[in-house]
């Protein structure tokens, strides 16, 4: 293991606040979410998680704000290449893009120069220090079309039918409520918008990030399922992560 990647490994360890590509399970299933039986609580579990599964995945643990350092990583660009999304997602100029979990905005400031002044990026984030740093940090590089948004555990504050993408880095595993947040951000959605899951690949042990911080293509789509959401592709292209599209059904 690298020395950065094992530094990523430590940080995700020490900086919390709270099988292979095999057919897809359940993915064409159209399972029934019961609120009463939603999450499932079990004392024995991975040290990394909260305890709580959805879909027969432990969620896993926050990264607080006091790591905000590792989200701008000098490494990042070698070991997530940033351009490379960029350019998967395919953004158009005057389009209205969610950052779910921007944390610093390492993410919201290249959207925002793809989308252009007559787009917008919403930057949301659970933590109003983390707003804060994003904040200063679009300041300093002069970017006026991103929004910071404070978002709850089980809402993200979007307005409704306003957003033509959702972006979601390395950040719907840590998710609380997931349910109710994709809940929550479909409601968001315009008709035919789309929602991208950018995760650490489970099926590669290969990849150095702690088992709960990863999610298969298979796990993603389940969990999709329960939504008014169709899958349209996965995109392999990057170092450790894959790319998980979705789009709103009209």
């Amino acid at each position: 293991m690298t020395n950065h990647a094992r530094r990523a490994c430590q940080v995700f360890t020490l900086c919390l606040i709270s099988g292979l590509h095999a057919a897809i399970p359940a993915a064409e299933e159209k399972a029934t979410v019961d609120a009463d039986s939603r999450y499932e609580h079990r004392q024995q579990h991975d040290p990394n998680g909260i305890g709580k599964f959805y879909l027969g995945r432990e969620i896993a643990h926050v990264m607080g704000h006091q790591a905000a350092d590792w989200l701008e990583r000098p490494e990042r660009e070698a070991e997530e290449k940033p351009e490379l999304l960029l350019n998967a997602l395919k953004l158009k100029p005057g389009d209205t893009v969610a950052d779910i979990g921007a944390g610093t905005g390492y993410y919201s400031w290249r959207m925002a120069k793809a989308v252009g002044e007559s787009g917008l990026v919403y930057a949301v984030d659970i933590q109003q220090e983390m707003l804060d740093l994003l904040a200063k940090k679009m300041a300093d590089r002069k970017i006026t079309n991103v929004k910071g948004v404070l978002g709850t555990l089980t809402d993200p504050k979007l307005p409704a039918n306003s957003v033509d993408v959702v972006l979601m880095v390395d950040v719907y595993h840590e998710f609380d409520h997931p349910f109710e947040m994709m809940e929550a951000m479909c409601k968001a959605l315009k008709p035919g918008g789309r929602v991208v899951f950018v995760e650490f690949r489970a099926e590669d042990p290969k990849v150095p990030i702690k088992e709960v911080h990863k999610m298969s293509e298979a796990q993603v789509r389940k969990e999709m399922s329960v939504h008014p959401l169709e899958w349209v592709e996965t995109i392999e292209t990057l170092p450790w992560q894959h790319i998980v599209a979705f789009k709103k059904r009209k």
